[in-house]
């Protein structure tokens, strides 16, 4: 990358992309500096030596320590046989933690950082075939579990056990790990956006609204729908089926070339003109990797950032009326060279039977 002369990582969604390697962010530090070369060197533990030598491929070089001796010496050590004393080191300014950082200027004061996240995320943005079949049967589990689910699920059961219960079909189903904890909101609880599960008792003729997903390998599905187990009123189905509308007018908007506020506005527009503006209070979608929130692309009003083909992300227009609940409808979907690829593919109706 430009202006730098070695990128750092931490362990996270980039360390996986760029190097493969899972460690786990935690209170002994661990860095991978990538230098113009290409070639890879790790801070590790003495203890987490041994992932290392499993990839020889990677040809990495490895600074250990040991938890008698401490960090220090490695990370002396690294900056003086890497030539980085008085360099430019390109970091991730949203993962590095200050531990790092305080590590790295004990040894040279003079050395200075320069931010290259959207660098890297911008990299992480395109997806290779494989990361997105990963998704895409990500998806099909999660919709395979969420099936087992509304055969099961009935009035009078609390969020909370849907919520468990959920978790436990996507297990079953075969998925890695969940994407997140599953969130379950019934009724006027349904119209917060970022709430919570609660221990609120789902009643006949509430909405129901379940967020959730499973992984595979490390990439993930993220899901809502919102649904009815009994007769919903006028207004609520007026909600849902202007939500409904807003996905369809986002995805059919999705092709190469397009400004990513764009697909945010095909959405808005249809809301808006249902009278519902003021109750779609966020953007319509983030992008969807290894993490499942990723900063690009951003499917937001203003941006003016383009589409191109491989990248990933949500479209999860909503609206939420307070009092009486809310209606969102996510789907996960990947731009192809023409156009998109919806990988979501559960049902979008309003009422099931319960």
């Amino acid at each position: 990358m430009a202006g730098v002369d070695a990128v750092l990582i931490v362990p996270g969604a980039n360390m996986r992309n760029f190097t493969g390697l899972n460690f786990h962010l935690s209170e002994r530090p661990i860095i991978a500096f990538i230098t113009p070369d290409g070639a890879l060197s790790f801070i590790v533990p003495q203890l987490e030596v041994p992932q290392l030598n499993a990839r020889p491929d990677l040809e990495a070089r490895a600074f250990a320590w040991t938890d008698a001796d401490g960090y220090q010496g490695a990370f002396r050590q690294a900056i003086e046989a890497l030539g980085l004393r008085g360099k430019t080191l390109g970091v991730d300014g949203m993962t590095m933690r200050v531990t790092e950082w305080l590590a790295l200027a004990a040894v040279d004061a003079t050395l200075r950082v320069k931010p290259v996240e959207r660098d890297l995320i911008k990299i992480r943005a395109i997806k290779t075939p494989d990361e997105i079949e990963r998704m895409r049967r990500a998806n099909r589990l999660s919709e395979a579990a969420l099936d087992r689910l509304l055969a099961w699920v009935q009035p009078g059961m609390t969020e909370r056990q849907i919520a468990a219960r959920l978790s436990e079909e996507l297990t079953a189903q075969g998925c890695t790990s969940l994407s997140f904890e599953s969130l379950v909101q019934t009724g006027p609880n349904s119209a917060l956006p970022h709430g919570s599960t609660t221990d609120r008792v789902l009643e006949r003729d509430d909405l129901l609204l379940i967020d959730f997903g499973g992984t595979v390998d490390g990439y993930p599905a993220d899901i809502t729908r919102t649904f009815c187990l009994g007769t919903p009123t006028a207004e609520m189905r007026r909600l849902y089926d202007v939500v409904l509308a807003a996905n369809e007018a986002a995805k059919a908007a999705v092709k190469p070339g397009v400004p990513m506020g764009a697909v945010d506005r095909a959405a808005r527009d249809v809301i808006e003109a249902a009278g519902y503006g003021d109750y779609f209070i966020h953007r319509t979608g983030h992008g969807l990797g290894l993490d499942v929130h990723e900063p690009i692309p951003q499917i937001a009003a203003g941006v003016t950032d383009v589409l191109e083909p491989g990248m990933v992300f949500t479209i999860e227009p909503g609206i939420y009326i307070p009092g009486l609940g809310g209606v969102r409808i996510e789907d996960n979907v990947a731009v192809t060279a023409d156009g998109v690829e919806v990988l979501t593919n559960y049902p979008r109706q309003l009422t099931r039977a319960g």
